[in-house]
């Protein structure tokens, strides 16, 4: 249910147990920054009323990780076996911009996890900001996603989130200060996550969840509250697969003259004429280009 990095909290039918991880599980050759996280089926053995130590992970239905900010040859685990990726995105106090977004959706495309994009803090737009919105939240339309807008402040289209993750295990994703915590805690009265102000000065948001959490908020619905995530780098994603992930470009798999196009300048390429006649969005066309050509996939 909770991962703070030494210890794991683990919920049982009846009971909760502070674990801690057995030696070996930790060499077991995984490539993350976190061998256990949260969202995983486990095995453990008690120690006492409360305490147990994870001898064993249950075999995973999927998980989610990107690129460990700190060591580019590891990756961070940020949930496992979710049915469902929601991820939270705000066009300014903090600004999410397309290409975040893409290599969000191209991570959960990666690893088969349908995704919703939702934008909120529709109370604090003008007009021309409401307009940048509604263009954005068309062109994930396009793309294939679930994609509106909501104030979690003032609590509108909260209704239709509940209806969209009832039954699920819910990721949720998204910057520091696009009002994660503001949104979980309007879900159960038992949630009491902190929140903070965006700053003005930096239009960024503050780190009020430092960990993975996973919550309850109704029977067998569940959240799991992230840590705001700055940069989404990718990993383990080949050049040969990456237009796969994009399911608009999906769709058009065979309809190019070459079988190994890139869609870059190869000659009647059905993407880039897709492009061309505005069935395709060129934002997300240049993100598919970008990461193409970026090395490490980090941006």
């Amino acid at each position: 249910m909770k991962s703070t990095g030494s210890w794991y909290l683990v919920k049982t039918d009846t009971r909760q147990f502070q674990c801690r991880v057995k030696g070996k599980l930790r060499l077991k050759g995984y490539k993350t920054t976190n061998p256990i996280a949260v969202g995983d089926w486990v095995q453990f053995e008690k120690e006492n009323n409360d305490k147990g130590i994870i001898n064993d992970i249950i075999p995973r239905n999927n998980f989610i990780n990107r690129k460990s900010p700190n060591k580019s040859k590891e990756t961070h685990m940020i949930a496992a076996n979710v049915d469902q990726a929601i991820l939270l995105a705000t066009v300014v106090y903090p600004r999410t911009s397309f290409g975040f977004i893409d290599r969000f959706t191209v991570t959960t495309e990666s690893f088969r996890i349908p995704t919703i994009v939702i934008f909120n803090k529709i109370d604090i737009l003008n007009k021309e900001l409401l307009k940048l919105q509604q263009e954005m939240i068309e062109t994930y339309i396009q793309a294939g996603y679930n994609c509106f807008s909501i104030s979690a402040l003032q609590e509108l289209g909260l209704d239709l989130v509940r209806k969209m993750i009832e039954g699920k295990i819910n990721l949720l994703a998204g910057h520091s200060g696009v009002g994660k915590s503001t949104l979980i805690n309007h879900f159960s009265e038992d949630i009491n996550q902190k929140v903070e102000e965006v700053s003005d000065f930096s239009q960024k948001g503050v780190h009020t969840t430092t960990f993975a959490e996973m919550f309850e908020v109704s029977p067998n619905t569940f959240i799991i509250d992230t840590p705001g995530i700055k940069e989404f780098g990718l990993s383990d994603i080949q050049e040969f697969e990456l237009s796969d992930y994009f399911p608009e470009m999906r769709r058009l798999r065979g309809d190019c003259k070459y079988h190994n196009c890139r869609h870059t300048q190869e000659p009647k390429c059905a993407v880039i004429e897709a492009v061309n006649s505005g069935s395709i969005a060129k934002t997300r066309y240049y993100s598919y280009l970008s990461m193409l050509e970026n090395e490490d996939n980090r941006g």
